[in-house]
């Protein structure tokens, strides 16, 4: 029975962390239009369980990309300088649908992992109870 728990927990560490990384992805994109807005990224990371037998992952610290930001031409802005740029974002709309669909398919597998492991251990108790 401790297999099916050890299952359960992998797949919802793996759960979490795709939901935080779907989170970051989604603030990316809410602000790729925002004046020096850097976007995010968030990485994943090995942990070890209390017993040190499984591994589950957790996401580290969010990062800040340090690529350079766009200048935008508009010399209306009121943040132009004077020569009429301003800094944009570095945000790329096609990486983070890119990203948000990778960590989408993650969340999809993990979840079909978890509801496999919880079937798994229904039909063990009920072959038990018989």
């Amino acid at each position: 029975m401790a297999d099916f728990t050890d299952s359960l927990s992998v797949s919802a560490s793996g759960l979490r962390a795709q939901a935080q990384r779907l989170r970051h992805v989604s603030e990316n994109i809410a602000n790729a239009d925002t004046p020096g807005y850097r976007r995010k990224t968030v990485s994943f990371e090995n942990e070890h369980g209390a017993a040190g037998d499984v591994e589950t992952v957790k996401t580290g610290r969010v990062k800040l990309d340090r690529s350079d930001l766009s200048q935008i031409y508009d010399p209306g802005h009121p943040m132009a300088d004077e020569t009429g740029h301003y800094d944009g974002s570095n945000v790329n709309l096609v990486i983070e649908i890119a990203d948000a669909r990778e960590a989408q398919r993650s969340y999809e597998a993990n979840l079909k992992m978890f509801d496999q492991a919880r079937q798994m251990s229904s039909s063990l108790l009920e072959l038990l109870r018989r």
